[in-house]
């Protein structure tokens, strides 16, 4: 067109220089969810504690009052019903699939809760791993939340990018650990974030120290954090340090991380709110 401003967020013409816009992509919620906020936990590499986090962060929500859902992204990597102690197979009614519900309330979707043995390997292709996760989110029943927690899996390849394109993300939480490349690897999960349009809520920086039981003293075991330095280099917060914690790890192997308290979270689900 002649008048053409090549802003194609104005214009209702389809024509070659038409580019997708981030709204073609999203898919909307089913007439059984309401969710009011969805936000992403994400890595820029495997191995931090992204799933762990989210499920502490869920039960903290949780012990708030707050109504709260995980979506188990991390289709190859599935933990989160573990974590929860949830062994019972998803369950559908004439319409939806259903959610398992944890002890503590928090809802639960994931490839091992469809699965006929939870230790089954997922051999797929991203392009069939990218359509669940989008059935996680048209296809199940998630009934009023207040937030809705998507573990997703590290890196910044295919099935991040679904998730990113086809879920309402309100914005994303980042989490490290305190290494030498922890400053390139944020900075892949910040800029992969900026380029789909996603705010970085903040960073969390997992097994930052490890307290003594018996002195109070904290010992960087990995190294010394510069996860501050990053954060401001990136302009985000630093939302949480967690510590390693043997006792956070038996509730984890028990099924029971919903019993889990930790203080250092306390600040994160304030920013959150």
């Amino acid at each position: 067109m002649s008048d053409c401003t090549h802003d194609c967020s104005t214009c209702g013409e389809s024509c070659a220089e038409r580019k997708p816009s981030k709204a073609d992509f999203l898919k909307p919620q089913n007439s059984a969810s309401n969710i009011e906020k969805v936000i992403g936990i994400v890595s820029g590499k495997g191995g931090v504690g992204k799933s762990l986090v989210t499920c502490l962060l869920a039960s903290k929500l949780a012990k708030q009052g707050l109504k709260v859902g995980i979506l188990d992204a991390d289709v190859t990597g599935p933990s989160v019903p573990k974590s929860f102690g949830v062994k019972d197979r998803a369950r559908q009614d004439d319409e939806f699939l259903l959610p398992n519900v944890a002890p503590n309330g928090v809802k639960l979707m994931s490839i091992n809760l469809l699965l006929e043995n939870a230790d089954d390997p997922v051999v797929w292709r991203g392009p069939v791993i990218s359509g669940v996760i989008e059935q996680f989110w048209t296809d199940v029943r998630w009934g009023e939340l207040d937030y809705l927690l998507v573990d997703m899996p590290p890196g910044t390849g295919d099935v991040a990018l679904t998730v990113f394109q086809s879920l309402p993300i309100n914005g994303v939480v980042i989490v490290s650990t305190p290494q030498d490349l922890v400053k390139m690897i944020v900075g892949k999960a910040v800029k992969m974030a900026t380029m789909m349009d996603v705010p970085v809520l903040g960073l969390v920086e997992n097994m930052s120290y490890f307290k003594c039981p018996d002195c109070g003293r904290k010992h960087a075991i990995f190294g010394e954090s510069q996860i501050d330095e990053t954060a401001k280099e990136l302009n985000v917060p630093v939302l949480a340090k967690l510590p390693i914690d043997p006792e956070i790890n038996r509730l984890v192997d028990e099924g029971r991380v919903y019993d889990a308290e930790l203080e250092e979270l306390d600040d994160f689900v304030d920013a959150l709110k």
